[in-house]
């Protein structure tokens, strides 16, 4: 049952690289640097303390930039491009010792997977925003972080509870996928609009 250990582990590294890339990526090496564990592929070079040091920083960062409303949504709008393919890359670097057969469906899988958790994660974000407090954003900050921390360490130690969450979190995203389309129109338009000195919430409201 290794290939399936390893396969849950990319895929489920991959899922929360959408919603936390560094907290991801900074717990995989430390769990690997100091857990005792060997991960698997290319992920072994987590855990040199010059990446985890960088992915720690930056989670550093997007720890006070992700409590921020609207600088939380322009922050989302930004990893679009950066969680996606991460998220990907992970997946391929956990897979890379197998066959084709499982290296190639494994990183469209875990670049799908991080999509779809960056979009969830942005769609909820740019809900907060349109409340007049900012207690929502600390609070789905720190649940963001939460489930991410958490669901790199069951991609680790418990691939079979990690597949029932990613089967249960793609049937939900699949059911909610056209209001997650639009959610993310309206914050790539409302991220827009501010730069051009605009009301981000106005603008949101609008879009929607």
């Amino acid at each position: 049952m290794e290939w399936f250990s390893t396969l849950t582990l990319a895929l489920g590294s991959a899922w929360t690289s959408g919603i936390n890339l560094y907290a991801t990526v900074s717990v995989l090496g430390l769990l690997q640097k100091l857990g005792g564990i060997k991960l698997p592929g290319g992920l072994d070079v987590l855990d040199h303390w010059v990446i985890i040091g960088v992915a720690g920083g930056l989670y550093l960062v997007e720890f006070f930039a992700d409590k921020i409303p609207y600088v939380d949504s322009v922050w989302d709008v930004v990893h679009t491009f950066i969680r996606v393919p991460a998220g990907a890359i992970v997946a391929y670097a956990a897979v890379s010792n197998m066959g084709p057969e499982i290296v190639i469906p494994a990183t469209l899988i875990g670049g799908g997977l991080a999509f779809s958790s960056h979009g969830t994660k942005a769609t909820a974000r740019i809900a907060a925003n349109m409340s007049p407090e900012p207690v929502s954003n600390w609070v789905l900050s720190i649940v963001e972080d939460v489930i991410a921390i958490a669901g790199v360490v069951l991609a680790v130690f418990a691939p079979i509870v990690i597949a029932v969450v990613l089967v249960v979190f793609v049937i939900l995203f699949l059911w909610f996928f056209p209001r997650i389309v639009r959610a993310i129109r309206r914050l790539f338009k409302a991220t827009a609009a501010m730069f051009r000195g605009e009301s981000f919430r106005e603008v949101a409201r609008k879009a929607g």
